[in-house]
């Protein structure tokens, strides 16, 4: 929205300079009579009207968007804590570990009352789809028939299931460049973080089926990245279905992915324009068992 404001008060703006530039003009030419002059300039000040609302509108947008992060940062602690409470996720980068990133989604997960991610793994990129192929023996022949988006789908399913895990027991040595944590246990949820430029080919393929599928399936998974990232996947996430973050880095963000992880509808939060939904979800209260 406000992109979009600004964009229209620029073309005010120039539409302004243009008809001014006409009054100009034809006063020096003597050309048009006393009338078209005064037409003329009722048009100029209509728009320079329409452009001062404008700023006036942007001016009040940005106070309310302060407004919304400030009380975002001050009521963090409130907001945030039990959110995710006896909850278990499991974090996937594409590409390196950013360690910032990673802070940021564990420092979200602990002060939500949840643990560190039970398990995370970064994949390498781009993927060697014939070294692949050579490891998909046994029950994972059936991927070569497939395709790679096939395979990308089996690992998304395994990652969030744990336990037996034939598919990363094969290719971990071939896709993963850093790991921690094991694949004991089922996840309540996935935190997906990309930190290499969009991919193509067999690689892009590969990558639709594994967030397609994390999409899919029965518990929430989300993108996110810092606002200061040099190569967005915000419109690669949505596209698959997936909720995203663009923040990870504030408060606002922290809380967002929080609630998306909790089980807010799907969306797309933070403070860059990619943000379609807001800056977080719908805060709802949280209910807590009577005793007794």
């Amino acid at each position: 929205m406000f992109d979009l404001r600004y964009h229209m008060a620029s073309l005010a703006a120039v539409f302004v300079a243009l008809l001014i530039g006409i009054l100009v003009g034809v006063g020096m030419s003597g050309k048009v009579d006393d009338a078209e002059k005064t037409a003329l300039k009722a048009r100029v000040d209509g728009l320079q009207a329409r452009l001062e609302a404008s700023g006036e509108s942007r001016a009040n947008f940005t106070r309310e968007q302060k407004a919304i992060r400030a009380f975002v940062k001050n009521a963090y602690p409130s907001l945030i804590a039990e959110r995710l409470r006896g909850k278990r996720f499991a974090v996937l980068f594409v590409g390196a570990v950013d360690a910032g990133v990673r802070r940021d989604i564990e420092r979200t997960l602990m002060d939500s009352g949840s643990t560190a991610p039970i398990r995370m793994r970064a994949l390498k990129v781009p993927i060697d789809p014939a070294k692949i192929e050579g490891e998909l023996d046994g029950d994972l022949a059936r991927y070569r028939r497939a395709g790679l988006d096939d395979l990308g789908r089996e690992l998304a399913q395994e990652l969030i299931d744990g336990g037996e895990t034939p598919a990363w027991d094969a290719l971990t040595p071939l896709l993963v460049e850093e790991k921690a944590g094991s694949f004991r246990r089922s996840v309540d949820g996935v935190v997906v973080a990309r930190t290499v430029k969009a991919q193509s080919g067999q690689t892009a393929l590969f990558l639709s089926g594994l967030y397609s599928a994390l999409a899919d399936i029965d518990v929430p998974t989300v993108g996110v990245e810092d606002s200061g990232v040099s190569e967005s996947a915000v419109g690669t996430w949505s596209h698959a279905g997936l909720s995203t973050v663009d923040d990870v880095e504030t408060p606002a963000g922290r809380l967002a992915l929080a609630l998306l992880l909790a089980g807010s509808p799907v969306g797309n939060y933070g403070l860059n324009k990619s943000a379609g939904d807001g800056i977080v979800p719908p805060i709802e209260p949280l209910t807590f068992p009577q005793g007794g």
